[in-house]
């Protein structure tokens, strides 16, 4: 049997594990579908490993639920920024890590103009007794010019490699630079290059807290990237999606039936992926639960719709988009009639139209005609009798006022929207609420 490593060289299933375990936590091993049993148990062991701390167990019966613990207001830094820095090495990259390093520093005269990797090559034999191919010296020194540790450049028909200069005099040349840098790598997309900067630089964050932050973004953040590019090009991409709706719900087996039964639950819980080719617009981000969308224009059918970042498996970028500014400016006027991030509703009209009245105390409750200013996105308020109010505003899709329009119960006298199953699901939701605290 093979032994267990911690290291990784696949990034995308150990992003799945880690959010499963931290997002929706409190899962058995039964419940994670789509990998064997021994994969969960080597993502299980790699997550304890690198993010021992914050791993907590509860016992339920005979089973046992792992879970992510961590709390944003008491850290310095991102914990989850560990599962980037994990990669699988053989024992070669480890010698020449240090060998072709060690090998460049100690030749101060030929430090400013490098050295070629034939010439590294035999100083690595000549130096440390060990024989390397040169095409694999080559490859590695590429692989560090890549990543920033090494400087390459091509003078006549040579290429020479030297060390890139050190982060610290940087930093002691520019004192508000460090600070900067620890903020970034807390509040920031793509935080860990400023976390992989301070581990350069040997510095940590003692500055900066943030009370409420979105540590899983950092796993995004790998798909992230291509998207911004292809934003700052123009360009357009094309996606793999995971779909994130719920599995079909899970049938009682009868005796005789269990394998078939298995095997069927197995095929309705594996995920399904498509293709999606659009062009990217803009990252939005809730600021209520954290969770980020892609907005992306669909040229064929001619309209926005949004993707959750978490859904995304890969970005191919493709070629530039020749109609992008124009796209970018209707979304921007588009914007300011969505209420969440939906850009459609289920009668397919441009826009629907909400009327809320409710029932305010005017001397006692003017916080709450505050708040209706404050979030209600532009709408309008009037004041139709004594302590009675009404809100109205058109959206896009008025189903994603649900949740904020639930936040005033008590005081709604009545819901009236072009869109009849907002009334319908609000009404749903109070009798199940009614349920729930009025009837035993």
């Amino acid at each position: 049997m093979s032994e267990f490593n911690e290291l990784i060289k696949s990034f995308a299933k150990s992003r799945e594990y880690v959010r499963d375990f931290f997002v929706y936590g409190f899962k058995t091993r039964d419940e994670f579908d789509g990998w064997s049993s021994r994969t969960y148990d080597n993502e299980r062991r790699r997550l304890e490993s690198w993010l021992a701390g914050y791993v907590r167990q509860e016992h339920t019966g005979k089973a046992k639920n792992i879970y992510l613990s961590i709390d944003s207001n008491l850290l310095d830094t991102n914990p989850l920024y560990r599962v980037w820095k994990a990669k699988s090495f053989t024992d070669n990259d480890i010698m020449l890590h240090f060998y072709i390093l060690d090998l460049l520093l100690r030749a101060p005269d030929q430090t400013a103009c490098g050295q070629t990797a034939d010439e590294i090559t035999d100083g690595l034999l000549a130096q440390y007794g060990t024989v390397f191919d040169s095409q694999i010296v080559r490859r590695k020194c590429n692989q560090y010019a890549d990543e920033g540790i090494l400087i390459k450049e091509k003078t006549g028909r040579e290429v020479r490699y030297r060390p890139a200069p050190p982060a610290r005099p940087l930093f002691t040349a520019h004192p508000g630079l460090r600070d900067a840098v620890k903020l970034y790598q807390l509040a920031s997309p793509l935080g860990v290059v400023g976390s992989t900067i301070m581990d350069t630089a040997s510095f940590q964050n003692k500055l900066f807290r943030i009370k409420h932050n979105f540590f899983v973004h950092t796993l995004e953040d790998e798909m992230l990237l291509p998207l911004l590019q292809a934003m700052h090009k123009e360009q357009s991409v094309l996606l793999t999606v995971k779909s994130t709706k719920q599995a079909s719900p899970r049938k009682e087996s009868t005796p005789g039936t269990q394998e078939t039964e298995a095997a069927s639950r197995t095929a309705a819980q594996s995920p399904r992926f498509h293709e999606t080719a659009g062009v990217p617009l803009k990252i939005f981000t809730s600021t209520r639960t954290g969770r980020r969308y892609l907005c992306l224009y669909l040229p064929h059918r001619k309209r926005f719709t949004n993707i959750r970042m978490d859904a995304v498996k890969s970005v191919k970028i493709q070629e530039p988009f020749p109609d992008y500014k124009n796209i970018r400016e209707q979304l921007e006027q588009n914007k300011g009639s969505a209420w969440g991030v939906s850009f459609q509703n289920e009668n397919r009209r441009h826009s629907e139209h909400v009327k809320l009245t409710l029932h305010i105390n005017e001397h006692a409750e003017s916080y709450i005609l505050k708040r209706l200013e404050r979030e209600g996105k532009g709408g309008t308020i009037t004041r139709t009798a004594a302590d009675t109010f009404t809100y109205e505003t058109d959206v896009f899709d008025a189903n994603e006022m649900l949740p904020w329009l639930r936040t005033f119960m008590g005081r709604i006298l009545s819901i009236e929207s072009d869109c009849p199953q907002l009334a319908a699901r609000f009404q749903r939701d109070f009798l199940s609420m009614y349920h729930i605290y009025f009837e035993t």
